[in-house]
């Protein structure tokens, strides 16, 4: 008999495991959605989206628009000159980040270089100072021209190694004036560089 109510317990305690397992997993399975902590670069965009209404492009280029559109500037700048600097025939990583005419003018020049058996050593130090020259919005584009100056280190040498111009132990100052531009109505937040005064 001892042996019939232990089976009896084995069988009852084995239903009860089953009957918490099944509640379990129908409460689990009913959870949606992310749950954890939200990545730390996505805490900005995130503290930007209102769920009321939907996004709507910003056209007015106030003081804070500008603030926020040099920081960027800055980074296409270098990003710009370091990828022209490597030694591929090609612009890569700042196609996005120009207009057709722009990215076809930069890879003449890369290809240009590479023909004559040259290639450059740039260091870049950093931006300077950006500034905001002007700004002009016509219709739906806005147009904006920036004075950069940033240091930099640059050697251009031949196939044997020779130095061609330049300087590998100089910091040189550059002076330059870009545009950029972009469709205040699009999603796209992206500006591109659509010209080059100097």
């Amino acid at each position: 008999m001892n042996y019939s109510f232990e089976y009896i317990d084995i069988i009852l305690l084995a239903m009860i495991a089953g009957f918490i397992f099944l509640r379990l997993r129908g409460i689990l399975g009913k959870r949606t959605g992310f749950e954890g902590k939200a990545p730390s670069e996505f805490k900005e965009v995130l503290k930007n989206v209102s769920l009321e209404k939907p996004l709507k492009a910003k056209e007015n280029f106030d003081d804070e628009a500008k603030k926020e559109f040099l920081k960027g500037a800055k980074i296409a700048y270098e990003t710009i000159i370091t990828d022209f600097s490597d030694n591929d025939n090609k612009i890569t990583n700042s196609k996005v980040l120009l207009n057709h005419d722009i990215y076809n003018k930069f890879n003449e020049a890369l290809k240009e270089r590479s023909s004559r058996g040259h290639y450059a050593e740039i260091t870049f130090i950093g931006v300077n100072s950006a500034v905001i020259k002007e700004h002009k919005k016509i219709g739906k584009i806005l147009n904006v021209t920036v004075d950069f100056i940033a240091e930099i280190i640059t050697c251009i040498r031949d196939k044997d190694k020779k130095i061609v111009s330049g300087n590998p132990e100089k910091i040189k100052k550059i002076y330059d004036t870009w545009v950029f531009s972009r469709d205040v109505t699009s999603a796209n937040p992206n500006w591109q560089l659509v010209n080059i005064l100097s």
